[in-house]
């Protein structure tokens, strides 16, 4: 038993030396955690046909129990899902995992900036439409009952976001727009809906996989 886990541990270490050579923000032995990490989620994880990673359902529980992240359309919707399983093959590797963690939990504004793109072009062509702002929009307002037609206040933001952030006035936006009008207000990166998590989770996160080292 004790020769299997030497011979898991090189091999954690071979794969830790790997991925931190290729993946930004984590050093060797942080590496070695997210690993040893990874791979308690997936042996809870009770679908047999993702090859040792993460399936959809299990990926968003992990996100909601984690990180707290509960947005209905970006996480239901296997939106962020899709921005981890870079490789489309329906499961989340231990090196996709990695890297999506790296812009989670250290993630430089500019990398957040491309991976909140990313989330919310939800059809792909690289630019947020108004259809795509509207649907978005929709999902995470949280609308009180009243006698006015709800979609028509969500119609008028849709305007007032994109006079604010369509700088080639195109009526949509390009990821140049999205740029521009969060590096001039932050509090823009996320204006579509919550897709990432909060300080407080990170900080809980990181204490806990990087100081315990999954020792329990």
């Amino acid at each position: 038993m004790s020769e299997m886990s030497s011979v898991n541990r090189k091999l954690i270490q071979a794969l830790a030396e790997t991925i931190s050579k290729q993946v930004k923000h984590f050093n060797k032995t942080e590496v070695e955690c997210l690993i040893r990490g990874f791979h308690y989620l997936v042996e809870q994880n009770i679908s047999k046909n993702t090859a040792g990673g993460l399936d959809r359902g299990r990926f968003r529980s992990i996100l909601h129990d984690m990180f707290g992240m509960t947005d209905y359309m970006i996480m239901d919707g296997g939106i962020v899902f899709r921005t981890f399983d870079k490789d489309n093959d329906g499961s989340v590797s231990v090196k996709e995992w990695i890297e999506g963690l790296s812009v989670f939990l250290r993630g430089t504004l500019e990398e957040k900036i491309k991976y909140c793109f990313q989330v919310y072009d939800l059809n792909g062509d690289n630019y947020i439409s108004k259809e795509e702002m509207f649907q978005l929009l929709k999902n995470s307002l949280n609308r009180q009952p009243t006698e006015e037609d709800p979609d028509e206040g969500i119609k008028d933001l849709v305007e007032i976001t994109l006079k604010k952030m369509d700088h080639d006035h195109d009526g949509r936006l390009s990821f140049a727009d999205f740029e521009k009008a969060v590096r001039e207000e932050n509090l823009l990166l996320e204006g579509f809906g919550i897709c990432l998590p909060d300080n407080t989770s990170i900080e809980t996160y990181e204490r806990h996989l990087f100081e315990e080292q999954w020792e329990h």
